[in-house]
C-alpha cells in the first residue's frame, strides 16, 4: 500500500510535466509568429531613426551608380525571364517525354546532335532542363542524347538568343558565337558520355513531382518554383554586376581583363558562382564592359551548363557520382570551346 501511495504522486508529477511540455510546444509556433511582426516593426523603427545616414548613403555617387546598374540589369532581363519560365513550364507539363523518344534517331551517334538541336525548338531554362533530361532517360532515351539536350536547351533556345541580341546590339556576332559554342559543347559532352560513360555512374532518375497533379496545378507549381529560384538568382547576379561596376576599383578589373587567359577563367568562375538564369545572363555579361567579347562568351557558355544550382540539381537527379564526373569535364570543355570559337568569330 505504501508503495502504491508513493507511486501516485510520482505519476501525477510526470503527467503535469508532460502537459506543461505539450503546452510549451504548442506555444512555440505562436511565439515565433508573434516575433515576425515585432521584428518588422523594429526594422521600420530603426530605418526611421537612421534615415539621416541612409539618405547620405543613398545620395553618394557610388550608391547612385550601383543602383543605376542594378535596376538596368533587372528591368532589361525580367521580361525574358518571365517568358522563359512560362515556356519551360509548358514543356515540362504539357509535352510528353515520349515525344522525344519517338522524334530522336535510334542510333546514339545521331541522336546526340538531334537532341542538341531540339533545344532550338523546345526552349527551357536550366532549372527545367534537368528534370526534362531525367524524364527522357526514364522513358528510354539514350543518356548521351538526354545530356546533350540538358546542356543545349538552356543555351541556344530562341529566348536566350533574342536576349543576347538585345544585350549586345552592336555585336550581332555574339549571338552566333554563343549558339555555335554552346551546341558544340553539348554535342561533344553527349558523345563523350556515349564513349566513356558508365551506367553505374548515373543513378536512375526518380519520378517527377508533377505526376498525380492536374495539368493546371502542375503548370502553376512549375511557374512558382522557377520564378522564385530564377528570380532570386537574377537579383543576386544583378547585385554582383552592379558591385563589380561601381564598387570594385577599375584598376583591379582592368588588370584581370588585360590578361586574356585570366579574363576567360575569371568570368567562367563568376558564371558558376552567380548561377544566373540563362534568359538573363546576357545582360549581366553586357555590363562587364572591361572584359573582351571572348571572355564574356565564356561567361555565357559556362553559366547555362554548370553552376552551383545546376550541380545541386544534377546531383539530386542523377546522383553524386554522375555530377562529380560530368560537371568538371563540362566546365573545362566549355572554357576551351569558348576560347576557340571566340578567337574565330569575335
Amino acid at each position: 500500500m505504501a508503495i502504491s501511495q508513493e507511486a501516485e504522486p510520482q505519476e501525477a508529477v510526470s503527467k503535469d510535466a508532460e502537459s506543461k511540455e505539450a503546452e510549451s510546444k504548442d506555444a512555440e509556433p505562436h511565439s515565433r509568429h508573434l516575433n515576425s511582426p515585432l521584428l518588422l516593426t523594429m526594422l521600420l523603427v530603426l530605418a526611421v531613426a537612421a534615415q539621416g545616414p541612409l539618405r547620405r548613403v543613398l545620395a553618394a555617387p557610388v550608391t547612385q551608380s550601383w543602383m543605376t546598374v542594378f535596376v538596368a540589369v533587372v528591368v532589361q532581363a525580367l521580361p525574358f525571364l518571365v517568358l522563359g519560365v512560362l515556356l519551360s513550364a509548358v514543356i515540362a507539363v504539357f509535352v510528353p517525354a515520349s515525344f522525344f523518344a519517338r522524334a530522336l534517331p535510334k542510333r546514339p551517334a545521331l541522336a546526340v546532335p538531334a537532341a542538341g538541336m531540339a533545344g532550338v525548338v523546345l526552349p527551357g531554362c536550366e532549372c527545367a532542363s534537368v528534370p526534362v533530361a531525367g524524364a527522357l532517360v526514364r522513358r528510354g532515351v539514350t543518356p548521351a542524347a538526354a545530356l546533350a539536350f540538358l546542356l543545349s536547351a538552356p543555351a541556344i533556345n530562341p529566348i536566350v538568343l533574342t536576349a543576347t541580341a538585345v544585350a549586345f546590339p552592336g555585336n550581332p556576332e555574339m549571338v552566333l558565337a554563343r549558339f555555335v559554342a554552346s551546341l558544340l559543347v553539348a554535342c561533344a559532352m553527349g558523345w563523350l558520355w556515349q564513349r566513356l560513360g558508365r551506367g553505374a555512374w548515373m543513378r536512375p532518375p526518380e519520378r517527377p513531382s508533377y505526376e498525380g497533379q492536374s495539368k493546371g496545378a502542375a503548370f502553376w507549381g512549375s511557374v512558382r518554383h522557377d520564378v522564385m529560384h530564377a528570380g532570386g538568382f537574377l537579383v543576386v547576379g544583378a547585385m554582383a554586376a552592379a558591385t563589380l561596376k561601381a564598387v570594385v576599383p577599375a584598376s583591379w578589373l582592368n588588370a584581370a581583363a588585360d590578361n586574356w587567359i585570366v579574363a576567360i577563367l575569371a568570368l567562367a568562375v563568376l558564371a558558376v558562382l552567380l548561377s544566373i538564369c540563362s534568359e538573363a545572363d546576357a545582360f549581366v555579361a553586357a555590363s562587364l564592359t572591361q572584359f573582351s567579347l571572348t571572355s564574356r562568351l565564356a561567361f555565357l557558355v559556362v553559366g547555362p551548363m554548370i553552376d552551383l544550382k545546376l550541380f545541386a540539381m544534377q546531383t539530386a537527379t542523377f546522383g553524386r557520382a554522375f555530377a562529380l564526373r560530368f560537371a568538371p569535364v563540362t566546365f573545362a570543355l566549355a572554357i576551351l570551346v569558348s576560347a576557340l570559337v571566340g578567337t574565330v568569330l569575335l
